[in-house]
């Protein structure tokens, strides 16, 4: 795609109009949004996931690097989204780019506030990037564009008021209700993973102890796998025996593996992390009352050695339990792709500018074009 390299010029400021109107449009606007193929960028602790989406949310073409090390400067993942997106507009035709971003993103969704597991601090991710492509960038949260992929195309399809948690490897989340996202006055809301749990608890990368994510996701459940093999615990003798000793080769994806293989540790431990995620929405179902909790990423796929823990949990600790309707807690179906392609689905939504405005270049040129085909031939006849 050579519109990419065709123009240089930072574009970002001119788009901001248009991204900060997009949310009070989404119910609206999905339904009229151009059907063109875009690019969606999940950006993770661990890995960056880039693919082409056309409008019914089928993948066209996917790829997948790991994050630059946290340590490095911000530029590094902002090249490594350049050079996926790149890479992609060679063989499609891409009209905008979605980027679900693992952090607090702002109203604006140009900056990354605070991102827990990335060297992100007020970062202006949006214009950085659009600066360097010539099509519109638009900003979430990833746990708010997995939310919107799961409405659309998803389990949470028919629903009007959801509610997702990713699982990962934090906790991520998004509330959506009546067809839009919401994200607060300042764009952050849904970081259920850093509701406090247990004062005093488990130190979080975000500064804080005792987070639910400390207790109810990807780290928890390595984190104390990992604590029961270095303690040479009897109950660890069958993962010790896996990793060959290795205790720093445990991991989650590992753990659910030995899970569903009957390994008694294993499921245990997946157990304790669904009660911890089963309190969580409880609490969460008495401040919110959706009609459906939609668990998505990674962690996700151990399905119901985590999630009917989950369930028992949430049926226990559920407030006016036994005199209200009770929420369905439903896994995710779009997997681990959910982000990028909620993120390509909502840049649909800033597609139509581009796709405008270039259509007034074209005719611009066109115009110009017989203006000077014009010119020639009255020349040619005097």
């Amino acid at each position: 795609m050579s519109t990419y390299r065709d123009f240089t010029a930072p574009i970002g400021s001119r788009r901001a109009p248009v991204l900060r109107t997009v949310g009070t449009r989404e119910r609206r606007s999905h339904l009229t949004a151009p059907r063109v193929p875009t690019v969606g960028i999940d950006i993770g602790g661990t890995k960056v996931m880039a693919g082409v989406v056309d409008a019914d949310g089928n993948i066209l073409e996917r790829l997948r690097t790991e994050t630059p090390d946290k340590s490095k400067s911000p530029k590094v993942v902002e090249d490594t989204i350049v050079e996926l997106v790149l890479d992609l507009s060679d063989r499609h035709d891409v009209h905008a780019v979605g980027i679900g971003a693992a952090g607090w993103v702002d109203a604006d969704r140009n900056r990354v506030l605070f991102a827990p597991h990335l060297s992100w601090r007020n970062e202006p991710l949006r214009d950085r990037i659009a600066g360097r492509l010539a099509v519109p960038v638009l900003v979430d949260n990833d746990a708010n564009t997995a939310a919107w992929a799961e409405w659309r195309f998803g389990a949470g399809r028919g629903e009007d008021h959801l509610v997702m948690i990713t699982l990962g490897t934090g906790i991520g989340g998004a509330i959506l209700e009546d067809g839009q996202v919401k994200r607060g006055k300042y764009g952050v809301a849904g970081e259920f993973g850093h509701m406090q749990v247990v004062p005093g608890g488990h130190r979080c990368p975000c500064g804080n102890r005792g987070c639910w994510e400390q207790y109810s996701s990807g780290n928890a459940l390595v984190r104390e796998a990992r604590e029961l093999a270095a303690a040479d615990s009897p109950v660890a003798y069958g993962i010790i025996e896996h990793v060959k000793g290795s205790i720093g080769d445990i991991s989650g994806p590992m753990i659910t593996e030995l899970a569903r293989e009957g390994d008694a540790m294993c499921i245990e431990l997946l157990q304790d992390i669904g009660q911890w995620l089963g309190v969580g929405i409880a609490n969460l179902a008495a401040a919110l009352d959706p009609s459906c909790f939609v668990i998505g990423g990674g962690v996700s796929a151990a399905d119901d050695l985590l999630i009917g823990p989950a369930r028992d949990a949430f049926k226990r600790q559920l407030t006016g339990r036994g005199y209200r309707p009770e929420a369905r807690i439903v896994r995710a179906q779009l997997g681990p792709e959910a982000g990028m392609v909620g993120a390509a689905d909502l840049a649909r939504l800033v597609a139509r500018r581009f796709r405008r405005a270039k259509r007034r270049r074209v005719e611009r040129y066109e115009r110009y074009e017989r203006y000077a085909e014009a010119r020639r031939t009255t020349r040619e006849s005097l």
